[in-house]
């Protein structure tokens, strides 16, 4: 499938594993099953945490205060899907760097030293709301920089993270339509306590921008197994799907996406970022999850 035409040059995915000696990692890990058994792909966009020294250098907050923009975490609890016959994709850089559930190019001109160009879209309400590609603010409100950007550095980072991102899970979704005749993407997202839900939180939301990016057969399926489970979920409330669900999920072309909001609560610390006891079953239940997900008919997809 394709994805948006970029201004710059794509830069060519890289796929291997992180340097061992302690080297920048490639801004994408993808891993591939031995054998590809359903027409699922995995993502996780937001778990990223390797944070770039000049990157921290240019930014007023603490390391600390920059990671609870991530989905922490989430590319682990998710990290069965390839033994169980289905691929992950996961970004290695973090959200508040570049952020690849937006489109390429929403940047805010309050951020940059100069005009921007025209074909930039600087009026939606993600950069209204200061994030955008290249976030103004972390998840908190504070603003994340010191000074006002180049417009030379958003666009090393689209061409070197935004890209590859997006040139490897169009790639998986394609070849998985290739030789399905269908695809589904599950979108892996962590959500911190909403102050409107504090009475019944919910501890998945699934969003399938309300009935558009998914056949509402497989969000019952995966709200099954969950509620099976003894979680509680909800749908499209307060997170129906951003630019990955939107973008992607074209059901009239076989390619359904489906977007799971896992509470921080169940699994991790947020004011430290450090993994709480619970951590290890709810990757257990997520596994059985996958496995169900795996074995389950999906010729109605098509």
């Amino acid at each position: 499938m394709d994805h948006l035409p970029s201004p710059v040059p794509p830069a060519d995915p890289t796929t291997a594993p992180p340097d061992p000696t302690g080297g920048t990692p490639p801004p994408v890990i993808l891993r591939r099953p031995e054998r590809q058994v359903a027409p699922l792909v995995f993502a996780s966009p937001h778990s990223g945490a390797d944070y770039p020294p000049d990157f921290l250098a240019a930014a007023r907050l603490d390391p600390l205060s920059l990671r609870r923009s991530e989905d922490s975490f989430v590319d682990e609890l998710f990290s069965a899907a390839p033994e169980l016959g289905a691929p992950l994709v996961a970004a290695t850089f973090p959200r508040v760097f570049c952020d690849v559930n937006r489109e390429p190019w929403e940047l805010d001109p309050a951020m940059f030293e100069g005009p921007l160009p025209a074909w930039v879209n600087t009026g939606s309400p993600r950069v209204g709301a200061g994030l955008g590609t290249i976030a103004r603010i972390v998840a908190t409100g504070e603003p994340v920089y010191r000074r006002k950007l180049a417009f030379a550095e958003a666009e090393a980072r689209i061409q070197n993270c935004w890209q590859p991102y997006h040139d490897a899970l169009a790639g998986l979704i394609a070849e998985t339509r290739a030789r399905f005749g269908c695809c589904l993407l599950i979108d892996c997202h962590s959500m911190p306590a909403h102050p409107a839900q504090a009475a019944t939180p919910p501890d998945f939301v699934l969003g399938d921008a309300h009935g558009t990016a998914c056949a509402p057969r497989a969000t019952r399926l995966v709200e099954e197994v969950l509620t099976g489970l003894g979680y509680r979920v909800r749908r499209n409330d307060p997170y129906a799907g951003g630019y990955v669900t939107r973008h992607y999920g074209r059901p009239r072309e076989g390619v359904h996406a489906l977007q799971i909001e896992v509470a921080r609560s169940l699994y991790m610390d947020e004011a430290r970022i450090e993994r709480r006891p619970g951590f290890g079953a709810l990757r257990r239940d997520l596994t059985r999850l996958i496995a169900r997900l795996a074995a389950a008919d999906w010729s109605y997809l098509r």
